[in-house]
């Protein structure tokens, strides 16, 4: 038996929910002029999204004469994926409704880093809001500080591990990316870069990261690994990374870099070195030397990116936007000395990103809420609805949790 929202149909409520995703609280007025639809086609689109706990409607303020309209926005009962952002000293745990945005539920430092032991930890946090919302978790979505290939962590630095093995989370799907490049996904769609079609995102946090995003998605190469922009020989090549190459622009930007520059060992957790030290270079000398050297590296290694990618926009993440106000000048000589002279004319701006250090979680939703919201992923949200006919002949259920 066909899906009474299948076909066209189905293409519509997608459109209808797309907007309500990027547009929370646009009003079903404003989503028919867009969509072209007429007044009884998005009058029945929604009201059908509402009969499957999709979107939910409230009266919109008026705004002069006409009719009068309402504001669409996620059903208190809908859909939902959990997201994950595992970092190199702590780890979080989120959900998001269908307009992407994340509600943290439970949060802690790592008790061990030991890959197995820590997967088994947020294993049990995703197995918590599973109990609490049932078959309502429709994707599990994983933001790790780490290089990913094929779907798989294979190598993470900074948490000093190789290849991961994140099966225990038991989810379908089970999605896992890149925690900057997650970022700079996140805020061409809901940040500093939102309609901008070419946007490079960088971030310093341990190293550097980042991606290019193009139309809100993030070009992640043959493997997905694409976007470990700190592995760029941009360094001095005298310096091995704990990657396993020499030059690693890594090693010029960071907490490490700022210490060696001061004669100082490398620091054990070298953000929170780099923040301290940015925090005190307004009244350090030294200090701010050695944020001037930082920032000169963040500034040449941009202006790489920039010749090599022409972005429309930059956005600065993690301590690299800090990184560039300790020193502005530093930065800005570097940055313009590295450009094309066509680039150079007119640079694209540089601007801090505006989800904070959140951007990973709206990342992994965004890319969890690409998967839930298609025809086969409505379908199935359909199909396990109580009183469904596929439920009634088979009996129970479906769908996760």
């Amino acid at each position: 038996m066909a899906s009474p929202m299948s076909g066209a149909r189905w293409r519509g409520a997608l459109a209808v929910l797309a907007e309500m995703r990027l547009r929370p609280g646009v009003t079903r007025t404003a989503v028919a002029r867009r969509l072209g639809l007429s007044t009884g086609s998005a009058t029945e689109i929604t009201a059908r999204l509402r009969e499957l706990d999709l979107l939910a409607e409230s009266p919109a303020a008026a705004t002069g004469r006409g009719r009068p309209t309402t504001e669409l926005r996620p059903h208190p009962e809908g859909p939902l994926v959990v997201v994950l952002d595992v970092r190199q000293g702590d780890w979080r745990c989120a959900v998001a409704g269908l307009d992407g945005r994340p509600y943290l539920v439970e949060a802690a430092a790592h008790a061990d880093r030991e890959p197995s032991r820590l997967v088994a930890t947020v294993a049990q946090a995703v197995r918590r809001v599973r109990a609490r919302h049932g078959r309502r978790v429709r994707a599990v979505s994983v933001a790790v500080a780490g290089t990913v290939r094929h779907g798989g962590v294979v190598q993470s630095g900074v948490l000093g591990w190789d290849a991961v093995d994140f099966g225990a989370l038991a989810a379908d799907p089970l999605l896992i990316g890149n925690d900057a490049t997650l970022a700079g996904a996140a805020e061409a769609r809901h940040g500093a870069a939102a309609g901008v079609g070419t946007a490079l995102h960088v971030t310093i946090e341990v190293g550097v990261g980042g991606a290019l995003i193009v139309d809100g998605r993030p070009i992640a190469g043959a493997t997905g690994a694409g976007g470990e922009f700190g592995h760029m020989p941009f360094g001095d090549p005298a310096l091995e990374c704990p990657c396993g190459s020499r030059g690693c622009w890594d090693l010029t930007v960071d907490g490490r870099a700022i210490a060696r520059h001061l004669g100082q060992p490398p620091p054990r957790d070298a953000r929170t070195f780099l923040q301290a030290c940015l925090d005190g270079a307004a009244t350090d000398a030294a200090l701010r030397a050695a944020a001037g050297r930082a920032a000169a590296s963040l500034g040449r290694g941009l202006a790489g990116l920039i010749n090599a990618f022409d972005p429309g926009v930059v956005t600065l993440g993690g301590l690299a936007g800090p990184l560039r106000a300790a020193a502005v000048p530093a930065f800005a000589d570097a940055l313009s000395a590295g450009l094309m002279r066509c680039h150079r004319q007119d640079p694209p701006p540089v601007v801090d990103a505006a989800l904070g250090s959140d951007g990973a979680l709206w990342g992994a939703a965004a890319i969890a809420l690409d998967r839930v919201l298609t025809e086969e992923g409505l379908s199935a949200w359909e199909a396990g609805r109580p009183g469904s006919v596929r439920q009634q002949r088979l009996g129970g259920p479906l769908g996760p949790g």
